[in-house]
């Protein structure tokens, strides 16, 4: 089962999914809201925090759940601060009963990963793609229009019209023929 456990907080924040099954895993932990007190009411602890990027309201939280779980963050880059364990490029990463790639898509940042269960049908695609096609931003830091249109290009060409979940790092989830709101990304990320 996958929640978003930052839905309805009113404060700066990304969404956080706790993705719960054989392995608990908290993939982000947003930011200013209390990510431990919410893991809390749903499950006993964590088995990992997962990191798609590290933005500031994408790990506001990381320590403060990392301490209280004892757990360890993995994400792609480890000189990135929090992040203890590096997750290669098309690694396989267990999300809750879920395998799940990892695919390292650059462009709204360096270090950003969507990770992709062929078997169940789920993209965590963090600020990449969002619902209607909206993409992630490339005027910040470290952002870069190609790259991010490379990325949404690949992550296009490995999921397909089967997806059926696909989770952003803002706004609500997609359930309804998300592979549809990934190819509007490409085109609308071409626009601009």
């Amino acid at each position: 089962m996958i929640r978003n456990i930052a839905a309805g907080v009113q404060s700066f924040t990304s969404n956080a999914f706790l993705v719960t099954g054989e392995r608990r895993v908290l993939v982000d932990t947003g930011a200013n809201f209390d990510a431990v007190g919410e893991v809390e009411t749903l499950v006993d602890g964590l088995d990992a925090v997962v990191l798609t990027h590290t933005h500031p309201d994408h790990v506001g939280n990381l320590q403060s759940v990392k301490d209280a779980f004892d757990v360890e963050a993995y994400g792609f880059d480890t000189r990135q601060s929090g992040v203890d364990v590096a997750i290669e490029d098309e690694q396989t990463v267990t999300l809750g009963d879920d395998d799940y790639l990892a695919l390292h898509t650059p462009g709204h940042k360096n270090d950003h990963l969507c990770f992709y269960a062929e078997s169940a049908g789920i993209l965590f695609a963090g600020d990449l793609i969002f619902q209607n096609g909206s993409f992630g931003r490339t005027d910040l830091e470290e952002g870069d229009r190609e790259a991010l249109i490379k990325s949404i290009d690949r992550v296009a060409v490995v999921t397909d019209e089967e997806l059926k979940e696909m989770h952003t790092g803002h706004g609500p989830s997609v359930t309804t023929n998300p592979y549809h709101d990934i190819e509007l990304a490409g085109k609308a990320a071409r626009m601009y």
